[in-house]
């Protein structure tokens, strides 16, 4: 399967290439940036330059989609008129185009942000069974998937640089820092105190809320953590199983596949009934 898969978030847009279901790359597009239409035309350019042709067809027609989750609707307008001008493609958005990849335990779901619903099915395609998935980006989501798949919800908090811009902002005398890993445990200026603030919190909030999930669940969940700060809390957390940067990307594949599966398998049985409809005529 041949997919240009997006991962339109709020801070930045990730775009990947798989060709016959292998990553070829993966590329991180500032949206605000001057340059982003030209870096995205050029992507989707090259990408689409290799997808091999449908087999058979009478026309020459690439064998290949293009995929999206989105969390920012001017970035999903941004993309679909740069897709459709640099390949002539439209954007299949999951929510819209792609169903939501797994069932969902939450009261409203279409209010949740498909980037962690993709994320969510992605780790739980991997692990098979109860999953933690904590989104470090613009924002802090830690989410639990259940034994059997379904998406039970989570907690969304800020992330390092909106919690490090809420305390320069929103105060008179605070600077703005960029969060690193602390020295030690405790600062000793007002840039480190901020620092090791935003720092700790973040790891004292995946710590709690996975035991939380716990409780629910009755055991210990697999915990997968993904996003900018990923790396950087990984070795703060030595409860953390695996980190997958740029997880969301991946789960869009998953989606799109799923919906072809399950819709191949609509398409067959369908097929079946008006066989057996016309044997019994």
């Amino acid at each position: 399967m041949n997919i240009i898969a997006i991962d339109i978030g709020n801070t930045n847009i990730k775009a990947a290439f798989y060709l016959d279901d292998r990553e070829q790359f993966l590329q991180s597009i500032d949206a605000d940036s001057p340059d982003a239409e030209q870096k995205l035309s050029a992507l989707l350019k090259e990408s689409w330059q290799r997808v091999p042709l449908v087999k058979g067809a009478t026309e020459p027609v690439p064998d290949g989609v293009v995929a999206a989750s989105s969390v920012k609707p001017e970035w999903t307008q941004f993309v679909e008129q740069v897709c459709k001008e640099a390949i002539g493609e439209r954007v299949l958005l999951i929510g819209r185009d792609i169903p939501l990849p797994m069932e969902m335990g939450v009261e409203n779901p279409s209010q949740v942000g498909t980037d962690r619903v993709v994320t969510a099915a992605a780790a739980y395609a991997v692990i098979e069974s109860a999953v933690v998935v904590a989104d470090f980006g613009t924002a802090v989501t830690i989410d639990l998937v259940d034994e059997q798949g379904v998406f039970m919800g989570g907690v969304i908090a800020p992330g390092f640089a909106m919690g490090a811009k809420a305390l320069h902002s929103d105060t008179a005398m605070l600077p703005m820092v960029e969060v690193s890993k602390p020295s030690g445990a405790y600062g000793t200026n007002t840039e480190a105190a901020i620092n090791a603030g935003l720092y700790y919190s973040a790891a004292g909030l995946l710590e709690i809320m996975v035991r939380k999930f716990a409780e629910e669940l009755g055991r210990w969940p697999y915990l997968i953590v993904t996003g900018a700060g990923a790396e950087l809390l990984r070795d703060e957390c030595d409860f953390v199983d695996s980190c997958v940067p740029d997880l969301a990307v991946r789960g869009v594949v998953i989606a799109y596949k799923k919906y072809v599966f399950e819709k191949t398998h609509i398409d067959e049985l369908d097929a079946e009934d008006r066989q057996e409809l016309n044997e019994a005529d």
